[in-house]
């Protein structure tokens, strides 16, 4: 055994949601070997001994839908509606990054997701060799996506469009990357940043390849209302013409569905990956994430970017999930803690293919988990553990984050992340780079 944790309150979120208080978690070879009240056998001898005292345990979290290089864009457009923010402010900054701004940029954020708890991600940007190279270095786990546009006059032909040569050159290189611990999806921006021609090549790449879709769908009633205007369909009815949900999709934000959007999207099994911080500080809504679930669709979470959030913190994003639901249906009892933290870990690991590797404590499966100290002011008395980590912690009451029985994040550090390296490069490089213009006028 390579790991024991001792005396540690765990929340497994297995089938029967199990809740063990002063419990042993033994780690192997990467895997969870041992979870029980009682310690393992005295012949499994632990090179290294946890005592988890006053601590709670529970899986890694899973924030399905971020743009991890934002994190140079933090606080930068605040206050504006998303389609002024993004055509204004964001995308005439992303149009200056090169690979090796978005890698430290990366870095930094993978830093805050670690911090946070979150152990893997679905990321969707540009650069994304570069963004690759990061996730390889930290150890973190990811599904990467190379967020790809097209506009009507643009010329297409899937062999030497840009992004597609990117995408195809992003597979045969990294794809499956340590066992699996990074996989590449493809990735459409939206239906009204796109044509048909990607729609078509796109969907047809990923039933050849194999692999995941990634895409903003549905994100304000401007978006959904044009695609009405122009298709005479939802923006889920016209993509889905276009084979885009054939397999496995995770559509991110889902604001604006119709009752029919959620019955073709249930059918198909596609992932709505719910961002409640985002969405409401861009004023774009509030996704019924009750009724997505009763149509069958499965339901994750996410932060979205820095950008838009500021942060990538998921536990925020559990408590406003829960709290939102409640004052939509005008029910305290409608949803409870189980329910936002079953989105933030199982849901998010069915969204990422990785259900049957993560998302849940279990013997046999990765150690990818977080420890959070509960013996802080904020978080006593504790009457109930799972209420505890949605409606009373933060991201900043994890003390450690693991992912497959290798620790990522301790008590301020980063074993795997030269921190003064990174902050040296984002604030000597990746920020002039992106401002420097600004910085002339000032």
């Amino acid at each position: 055994m390579d790991t024991l944790f001792t005396h540690v309150s765990v929340v497994t979120m297995d089938n029967a949601l199990t809740v063990l208080t002063d419990a042993f978690v033994g780690i192997t070879d990467g895997k969870i070997s041992h979870l029980s009240k009682t310690p393992p056998a005295e012949s499994d001898k632990p090179q290294t001994i946890i005592d988890a005292t006053g601590m709670v345990m529970m899986p890694g979290l899973v924030n399905c839908h971020t743009h991890l290089p934002m994190s140079f864009l933090r606080g930068y457009a605040d206050d504006y509606d998303l389609d002024t923010w993004l055509h204004e402010y964001i995308f005439p900054r992303e149009d200056r990054l090169d690979a090796r701004a978005v890698k430290a940029a990366t870095l930094l954020s993978i830093a805050e997701c670690l911090r946070f708890g979150i152990t893997s991600v679905s990321d969707m940007y540009m650069h994304c060799d570069a963004i690759a190279e990061a996730v390889a270095e930290a150890g973190i786990k990811a599904n990467l996506s190379r967020g790809t546009t097209m506009f009507i006059g643009d010329d297409f032909d899937e062999k030497t469009f840009p992004a597609c040569v990117e995408l195809r050159e992003l597979k045969k290189k990294w794809h499956g990357y340590d066992n699996g611990r990074i996989q590449i999806e493809a990735s459409i921006h939206g239906e009204y940043t796109s044509t048909h021609q990607l729609w078509d090549y796109l969907s047809r790449y990923c039933a050849e390849e194999g692999i995941g879709m990634h895409i903003h769908l549905s994100e304000t009633e401007k978006e959904h209302n044009e695609s009405l205007e122009r298709n005479g369909l939802t923006p889920a009815q016209v993509l889905d013409c276009h084979h885009v949900f054939d397999g496995r999709a995770q559509a991110a934000h889902c604001v604006h569905l119709t009752e029919e959007d959620m019955t073709l999207l249930g059918k198909r099994k596609v992932t709505a990956v719910h961002c409640p911080v985002s969405n409401l500080k861009l004023a774009s809504g509030r996704a019924d994430v009750l009724q997505m679930v009763k149509h069958g669709m499965n339901v994750a979470l996410g932060t979205d970017g820095s950008a838009s959030n500021n942060n990538l913190d998921m536990f925020e994003e559990m408590k406003l999930c829960a709290l939102n639901a409640k004052e939509q249906n005008k029910d305290a009892g409608i949803f409870g803690a189980q329910a936002a933290l079953t989105m933030a870990t199982v849901c998010g690991a069915r969204a990422q293919g990785r259900e049957k590797e993560c998302g849940m404590l279990k013997v046999g499966m990765d150690a990818d988990l977080c420890l959070l100290d509960f013996t802080q002011p904020h978080l006593i008395p504790c009457h109930n553990l799972m209420s505890h980590l949605v409606y009373a912690a933060s991201g900043h009451d994890v003390v450690l984050t693991m992912v497959r029985g290798k620790i990522l994040y301790s008590a301020g550090t980063y074993p795997t992340i030269d921190m003064g390296k990174v902050l040296e490069e984002f604030t000597a490089y990746t920020i002039p780079k992106v401002f420097s213009d600004e910085e002339a006028k000032a």
